[in-house]
């Protein structure tokens, strides 16, 4: 199931690579390697470039970490695991930790996953997933058989457009993703939890500071937010689908307007935040996303790659987004930095969109999820 390639080896690798079969990883080519900082604490000469830590899964979705290193991943079917990760970095055949009761129709089921900040003392992961009803943000602990207990609750849901990402931000409070179910009028309706960000505490109350304090939103005029990630200042970094112009970067101030459905890319208007970034969306359709060091990097499901933002301390685009991985894995759907100082990133190829026209074919071994390596030097770092 898992293959490794040697730090010499990888020195000498390219990510992106030519190919669109994913049943074994890719022999490296010759080339330089993909422009990956080097995250803050990872070790100088990592033992590998890439590898492949589970394989079999059903649409990997939430990925988190929890203090001791191991993955908490949850499939989009409502499918709960854990990955252990050794103290040399060595990984565990996944463990089903229990199954949470989600519907799974269209873009629904178990979606985001947050490990609260104080894990080590109240063992609480939160889920973001879609009932019959609705989109719910609930509190889990793992280690019992006790139900997830909800502390949000009626954000719409449909087949398409549920949002889903779910994190912890510097401050301690839980921002969660909302898209607009499929009626774009709700992303502006302030009212409305649809297509929405939003900011909430750990009981699910709207956090102190937000625009309104009586209301969980932080920023409105989102279609469908699947990625969320700060940069090292604290600023706050969102990945939106569009529709059929442009998918989006969006930078996020507190009670700005992104302004869907009046805009999909930048539309020019002081009353609306223009995208800091934005793709085609058949070479994006990004969802996860996380920062390394200055450089934003997302995974995109209908552009099958990884882009790679760089930006300069002030938040201004440093250069020219890069794009790896193209096509070698098929679509991408979750990013997240390790503790074990690697990039992890799940596959989405089993979702029902991974189709032949589009480049893509499912194999036996999907979903995956991979981990990169993104420290060590060749012609510049990793």
């Amino acid at each position: 199931m898992r293959r490794l390639l040697s730090a010499a080896a990888a020195a000498a690798a390219a990510l992106s690579l030519a190919s669109c079969s994913f049943g074994e990883p890719p022999e490296p080519e010759s080339g330089e390697p993909p422009n990956l900082p080097t995250p803050s604490g990872a070790p100088e000469s990592p033992a590998t470039f890439m590898d492949v830590v589970a394989e079999g899964l059903e649409v990997p979705w939430g990925l988190a970490f929890l203090p001791d290193g191991s993955a908490i991943v949850g499939e989009r079917g409502g499918r709960l695991l854990q990955i252990p990760v050794a103290a040399d970095g060595s990984v565990g055949a996944p463990e089903e930790l229990r199954t949470v009761d989600v519907d799974d129709s269209g873009e629904g089921g178990l979606l985001g996953i947050a490990v609260s900040p104080g894990y080590a003392e109240d063992r609480s992961l939160y889920l973001y997933y879609t009932t019959g009803d609705d989109n719910r943000i609930a509190r889990l602990d793992p280690t019992t058989d006790a139900a997830p207990e909800p502390i949000l609750t009626g954000i719409p849901a449909a087949e398409n457009h549920n949002g889903g990402a779910l994190e912890f931000g510097p401050d301690g409070f839980l921002y969660a993703a909302t898209g607009d179910a499929g009626d774009e009028e709700q992303a502006q309706d302030p009212e409305s939890l649809a297509g929405k960000i939003l900011r909430i505490t750990t009981d699910g109350a709207p956090a102190a500071g937000n625009p309104d304090p009586a209301s969980p939103v932080y920023s409105l005029g989102h279609r469908n937010v699947e990625g969320l990630a700060w940069d090292a200042a604290g600023a706050l970094y969102a990945t939106e689908f569009g529709q059929d112009i442009a998918d989006e970067v969006n930078r996020i101030e507190p009670g700005a307007n992104y302004g869907w459905p009046y805009f999909e890319g930048p539309g020019g208007d002081a009353a609306y935040e223009d995208p800091v970034v934005s793709w085609e969306p058949f070479e994006a359709s990004c969802a996860g996303a996380v920062f390394l060091e200055d450089s934003l990097v997302t995974a995109c499901l209908r552009g099958q790659r990884l882009w790679v933002v760089p930006f300069d301390q002030s938040g201004a685009l440093a250069g020219e987004p890069q794009a790896s991985v193209v096509g070698e894995f098929g679509r991408l759907r979750s990013v997240a930095m390790g503790p074990d100082g690697m990039l992890w990133v799940t596959t989405s190829n089993r979702d029902g969109r991974c189709v032949e026209e589009r480049g893509c074919t499912p194999d036996d071994a999907d979903d995956r999820i991979i981990r990169f390596s993104t420290s060590y030097a060749a012609q510049g770092r990793v």
